[in-house]
């Protein structure tokens, strides 16, 4: 099948102007912005939505998530990275073929499975309201899952705009429908936080439309698959590590939701909203260094595959070392800043209700401020790691780091910390991941270094 068509042709034209190919410092700092941007405009969408829904509310939003993050990890998290390393690396042609095929099926297995498990989360986590709001963001899952894989298809040309352009458009979009959504049905709560979530079902959705057009729009004077195309065991050899090593944070997240809300409601406590300024707001914050250092996670990956599929393993560590200090570069400074600035980052991005909950607010942020170093240095490195050809040793520590993390959480709730536990068992938890992915990642260079020496002594 061959696309000729006029709206093709602009489309063709519009990405050699602006969807060209970047190195690997304008990449990074491409994707960088991009999700910089959509960071802070979630931040920003969180006054109002934190405003017009509550702790309560936010609680209830925040409940969702981890099963649409476990869904969506299976579905699209993989893909990405997986199909940048496979198309940069020159092995697999047409391996967006196969993808789309692939992980688009997943990806409705995956909205099918976030409409049956709804009901069983909510009485899990003792709220009702919880189900209504899976079933209005389970669309969501199939689209991710097509626009991750033209994401991937770009990266691994080493284009990293496509990825960035979505990325702002979608959080815009979500942005804007949210909150009109938030306060058309604020006097019914569950419908309030129903159609929040809606929103992410359309912003998803017009993301993944225009991310296909993009595509098309690059095919419009050849076939819009090539004929050849990679297995699918090719694609899952790449991309099921990744997912395997990405769906730890998500399930932990769910375990946490479950076992934190229960916990606190136990203890005598307001849990869905202490776990709403916890999950929904200082988590937001401490995430917008993660989100910049994600570029450089990014676009790593299609930088270190080649050299490492070359055989050029030195290069491809020292390509993977400088990616970490940049992150740590990047990371540090943030870490300091909101330590030092956490009342007033609480003050701009949320007005909480009451005096209490700003105060926890800033507690909280101050006690995860660490947590912008760890998140984004063991999300570098496990990226490098995957390009490198070995993703087992960071999955393993991966599962494990958050079974330490549910576990600690439970036990300093227990033992009365209340919701600040939860964020020091975080703080442990991604400590432990960060040091040893780092140990990792030197020793195996520290010892490749010995080994050459050796056979030149030899």
């Amino acid at each position: 099948m061959r696309v000729n068509c006029k709206s093709g042709n602009i489309m063709s034209k519009l990405i050699k102007r602006f969807f060209g190919r970047q190195s690997f410092v304008a990449g990074a700092l491409i994707i960088s912005a991009g999700g910089f941007i959509s960071k802070i405009l979630g931040a920003l969408y969180r006054i109002p939505l934190t405003n017009i829904l509550g702790g309560e509310g936010m609680g209830i939003y925040q409940m969702v998530y981890p099963l649409y993050c476990i869904l969506l990890t299976v579905s699209a998290s993989g893909i990405p990275a997986g199909i940048a390393r496979l198309i940069s690396s020159g092995r697999a042609p047409g391996a967006e073929k196969s993808a789309f095929k692939l992980y688009g099926f997943i990806g409705v297995l995956g909205t099918i499975a976030m409409f049956l498990l709804a009901k069983p989360l909510a009485s899990a986590q003792g709220e009702p309201a919880v189900g209504l709001c899976c079933k209005l963001l389970a669309p969501a899952v199939f689209f991710v899952a097509v626009l991750s894989v033209v994401r991937g298809y770009f990266q691994g040309r080493h284009n990293m705009i496509p990825t960035a352009f979505t990325e702002v458009c979608e959080q815009l979009l979500k942005v804007l429908a949210g909150v009109a959504f938030a306060w058309q049905f604020r006097g019914n709560m569950p419908l309030a936080v129903g159609s929040t979530l809606f929103a992410v079902t359309l912003s998803e959705g017009f993301s993944a439309l225009f991310a296909v057009m993009l595509y098309r729009g690059e095919y419009n004077r050849r076939p819009l698959f090539p004929e050849r195309s990679a297995g699918y065991g090719a694609i899952l050899r790449y991309t099921v590590p990744i997912t395997f090593t990405a769906i730890a944070m998500p399930v932990s997240q769910l375990a946490e939701s479950i076992v934190a809300v229960n916990l606190l409601r136990s203890a005598g406590l307001e849990a869905t909203a202490l776990y709403g300024i916890f999950s929904g707001c200082a988590v937001t914050i401490i995430n917008l260094p993660v989100s910049v250092t994600y570029g450089f996670a990014a676009a790593s990956v299609p930088k270190i595959a080649p050299l490492a599929s070359s055989g050029d393993v030195q290069s491809a560590r020292a390509a993977a070392l400088k990616a970490i200090l940049i992150t740590l570069g990047v990371a540090i400074p943030f870490s300091i800043a909101l330590y030092v600035f956490a009342p007033l980052a609480a003050d701009i991005i949320f007005r909480s209700r009451t005096a209490e909950q700003n105060a926890l607010l800033v507690r909280l942020v101050r006690i995860m401020s660490i947590n912008a170093v760890t998140l984004s240095l063991t999300q570098t490195a496990s990226a490098c790691l995957t390009a490198l050809g070995t993703p087992v040793r960071a999955t393993a520590v991966q599962w494990v780091t958050c079974a330490l993390r549910v576990g600690l959480a439970a036990l300093f709730i227990v033992r009365g910390f209340s919701v600040d536990g939860v964020a020091i068992a975080s703080n442990i938890a991604y400590f432990v991941a960060a040091a040893v992915n780092l140990w990792y990642i030197i020793k195996v260079k520290a010892n490749s270094n010995a080994l050459k020496s050796k056979r030149r002594s030899v």
